[in-house]
């Protein structure tokens, strides 16, 4: 028998050749699917960033989701939600608001600018017909006249306001008895005047991180609902909203506080108008630290423009218009310290532009810096100040600022540039331009004085 001839070296290596060079030419047209070096899995999930995120238009009509109040938007926010984050999309139109706008986690919110409209509904106000006990959910009422299901509410009597008003949503009913979202935060007694009413934030946020809230119009519509307090209020209200951003939004006619965010830190608000609320203009407070208000503006509001609240810190305030507010332009207080307020116009306000409140020695706003303001033709309501610094503050440094009235001398009321009253610690006052009748009323003793 005979066995068929062996391969020769040749023959097995240009098959070798063939096969690896087949191997190479199918490797070669497969595309490279490995992550690229600057690859990183987000900090709270386990996948990279995305270039495409959820997206859901809602409108008045030709859109994803259609209609015309807060229900519609509250389920679009609620859908981007759920699938981790994204956009909502509100196209232009006016929507009416029976409870808030809840703001989610990872959520923005855009309007077109100037043309997507919030308006507070009409509020319904009643007595309590029971005490509303601390901690119990439902509340019943004399009148319930106007109080729905999904309506929001809020609840307080005379001695339970600040944050000790409860603000939250309606979740069934009995009759005159209603199921509320939130347990009561204080005892509210129909003999200390208990009432409920249909108020709320237009657009409201609690425990939030990287919102951002762009284009939208606030309509408080304040001829038509009570008061609620900035603390737990507002057109638009924060609530430990972390590092939220508001961009080119306006509040306008809320009866409250006009932006209001506490216990918020890293907030930043960049070209946002406040006019008409009947009280504060924008309201950080409660610990917000490190906030940004920035080429934004304050006008008309019932009381000061813009209101440092307490443990306000390592803020930034810039470009802004403090204007023709019925208390002061700027009031700084409770601790309040090291911030800095540059480049800002604070005109034509009630009172004084710049008020430091009065504060002792551990609760003084200490070195706060002012650069570079105009500050102006204040002192509507009263014969007035520039800036007045009270209480046991130390570290004021007012530098390069135009202190002066600028109307006929029988009009002008800001008649003293400067005050620092009695109590008040070192001051800094460096290359300042001051017209008044007093530019610098110091009334500290000479010894006290360590100005330069």
């Amino acid at each position: 028998m005979r066995w068929p001839p062996r391969p020769t070296v040749t023959w097995i290596s240009v098959l070798l050749f063939v096969l690896i060079g087949t191997n190479f030419h199918a490797s070669a047209q497969q595309p490279d699917a490995s992550p690229p070096p600057d690859e990183q899995q987000l900090p709270y999930a386990m996948h990279s960033e995305m270039q495409q995120l959820p997206h859901i238009s809602v409108g008045i009509r030709d859109a994803d989701l259609a209609g015309g109040d807060n229900r519609v938007l509250q389920a679009a926010v609620d859908y981007i939600a759920g699938l981790g984050g994204g956009t909502v999309e509100i196209r232009p139109g006016t929507y009416t608001m029976h409870d808030s706008l809840h703001l989610r986690s990872n959520v923005t919110v855009r309007g077109t600018k100037d043309k997507t409209i919030l308006r507070k509904a009409d509020s319904a106000v009643s007595p309590l017909a029971l005490d509303g006990d601390y901690g119990e959910q439902q509340i019943t009422l004399a009148d319930p006249t106007g109080f729905a299901v999904g309506h929001g509410v809020a609840i307080w009597d005379n001695r339970s306001g600040g944050f000790h008003t409860t603000v939250a949503r309606i979740t069934g009913r009995n009759g005159k008895t209603f199921a509320i979202s939130k347990p009561l935060g204080a005892d509210c007694m129909v003999a200390n005047n208990a009432r409920a009413a249909t108020v709320f934030p237009v657009i409201s946020g609690y425990d939030l991180r990287g919102v951002r809230i762009e284009n939208l119009v606030i309509d408080g519509n304040k001829d038509h609902n009570v008061y609620l307090n900035g603390c737990r209020g507002g057109g638009i209200f924060l609530y430990r909203g972390f590092g939220t951003v508001l961009q080119a939004c306006t509040v306008h006619d809320y009866n409250g506080d006009g932006i209001s965010f506490q216990q918020s830190n890293d907030v930043t608000v960049i070209d946002c108008r406040s006019e008409g609320n009947t009280m504060l203009g924008f309201h950080p407070g409660s610990g917000s630290q490190r906030p940004t208000v920035r080429h934004c503006v304050a006008r008309h509001n019932g009381t000061d423009g813009l209101f440092l609240c307490w443990r306000v810190r390592h803020g930034l305030f810039e470009d802004n218009r403090l204007e023709n507010n019925g208390r002061y332009g700027i009031s700084i207080g409770h601790k309040d310290s090291d911030n800095l307020l540059q480049r800002n116009r604070v005109i034509g306000n009630g009172q004084e532009g710049v008020y430091f409140r009065q504060e002792t020695l551990g609760m003084a706003p200490h070195r706060n810096t002012l650069t570079a303001n105009t500050i102006e033709n204040n002192g509507s309501s009263k014969p007035s100040a520039g800036v007045r610094i009270r209480g046991q503050v130390n570290g004021i440094v007012l530098q390069d600022n135009t202190i002066r009235d600028t109307r006929a001398p029988s009009h002008r009321t800001q008649t003293k540039g400067i005050v620092i009253e009695e109590t008040v610690g070192p001051v800094t006052l460096d290359g300042n331009k001051i017209a008044a009748r007093t530019a610098i009323e110091d009334r500290r003793s000479r010894k006290s004085k360590k100005n330069r």
